[in-house]
């Protein structure tokens, strides 16, 4: 372990070193970490008391004279659940998830974000024990919950900072509440309740699910709004506090006279979201109120909703030549309600024709692999991140007296 003696190599880091697959055996972690047979023996003794760590299979003979094969370490991944959400404007889906981030039970349903976080996270919390009952787990095998909201996030806090389309969200502590909620259902003690940006989860979940090894990564979420989710080697980029992506309130020319629900006249998603595709359809009488109407009237090829998808497609294509010219990633997804052949040509169109060669020369653009369950799985991610970091494993391992 560099930058450190051999003897401040603690139990989270050597956990860490099996979860990533760095070091799967006692003479491995040796080997890794300098600490002796003895001192190894110790830390882990303390992940096995916790239920976090256990023997697999025998592995590869650690000694060059050989012998038996070593009995190889891994993370116990059935020792507890992630509860994670995702609230859309007028939708939400909820679902139970290992910790390694496969979905146990799911739920989705109307969720109406402007009635206020109170009802909403309370009818959350319901729906979490109805989905720990149905995957046969109880609340006090939850070891945290991750929620995606469709706005930005002081990460810190937990709360959401002047969400244009979450009215009554301000500053609200969603962290305390939704705790609650899960006490109030099951009867569990309160857990660690982590929230983020819907765009920067949908983006943890894809990297990590398809693009593990690209280092510079951005999804853009395109349904009643449109934000972006940067990841950046490894990690989510959120800027100071929470508004990095939030390109849905750019100034773009042509929506000069178009009046957005941030309050201001001439943003992006005033002309080139789901919410303002649906309403030029209806505009015109096609019945639409929000990207999901949009994304209906696609997939059924209504041919006014491909017109106007290909044409927002080239408005957001047209800013997204700026953010690729000053991110240079390797991966550029397209996501949410828009995110069909219509609405990418038109991105295609624009980007490439604005944009530096050189930026674009090595540029996948794509769409969705996880599709509806991108933030769900960023979510689960997330949660199982935090808990098990180095220095939180520390904490929790004290905690339980460890």
């Amino acid at each position: 372990m560099s930058g450190r003696s051999a003897s401040q190599t603690s139990a989270g880091e050597l956990l860490e070193l099996v979860r990533s697959g760095r070091a799967t055996t006692r003479g491995a972690l040796q080997q890794v970490t300098g600490l002796s047979r003895a001192t190894v023996g110790q830390r882990l003794d303390r992940l096995f008391r916790a239920g976090w760590l256990r023997e697999g299979a025998g592995g590869p003979v650690d000694s060059p004279l050989g012998g038996r094969p070593s009995i190889t370490l891994e993370f116990d991944d059935e020792h507890a659940v992630v509860l994670a959400a995702d609230l859309d404007t007028r939708h939400a889906r909820a679902a139970v998830l290992s910790l390694t981030g496969e979905i146990l039970a799911e739920h989705s349903g109307t969720l109406v974000i402007e009635d206020g976080p109170e009802p909403v996270l309370g009818e959350l919390g319901r729906w979490f024990a109805t989905l720990l009952q149905k995957a046969g787990h109880t609340g006090d095998e939850v070891c945290g919950i991750g929620l995606a909201v469709p706005g930005p996030v002081d990460t810190d806090t937990g709360r959401v900072v002047q969400p244009p389309i979450m009215p009554g969200w301000d500053g609200y502590d969603i962290r305390g509440r939704l705790a609650r909620a899960l006490t109030e259902h099951t009867g569990a003690a309160p857990v660690p309740v982590l929230v983020d940006n819907d765009a920067n989860l949908m983006a943890y979940g894809e990297h990590r699910a398809g693009h593990p090894d690209c280092s510079a990564f951005v999804l853009v979420k395109v349904s009643t709004g449109i934000g972006a989710g940067v990841v950046v080697g490894g990690s989510v980029y959120r800027g100071i506090d929470g508004g990095a992506g939030d390109i849905g309130h750019i100034r773009v020319p042509e929506g000069a006279d178009a009046l957005c629900r941030c309050g201001a006249y001439g943003c992006l998603a005033a002309v080139a979201s789901g919410g303002a595709v649906a309403r030029r359809l209806a505009e015109t009488g096609v019945p639409a109120a929000s990207g999901s109407d949009v994304r209906e009237l696609l997939a059924a090829g209504h041919p006014e909703a491909v017109g106007l998808a290909r044409e927002a497609g080239r408005r957001v294509g047209d800013v997204l030549a700026t953010v690729v010219t000053l991110l240079n990633p390797g991966v550029l997804m397209i996501a949410g309600d828009l995110a069909g052949t219509p609405f990418l040509t038109g991105v295609r169109e624009l980007l490439y024709q604005r944009a530096l060669p050189r930026s674009t020369a090595r540029l996948d653009v794509v769409t969705s692999r996880l599709g509806e369950r991108a933030a769900l799985v960023g979510a689960g991610a997330l949660v199982v991140e935090y808990l098990f970091a180095p220095e939180r494993v520390e904490e929790r391992l004290r905690a339980l007296g460890v």
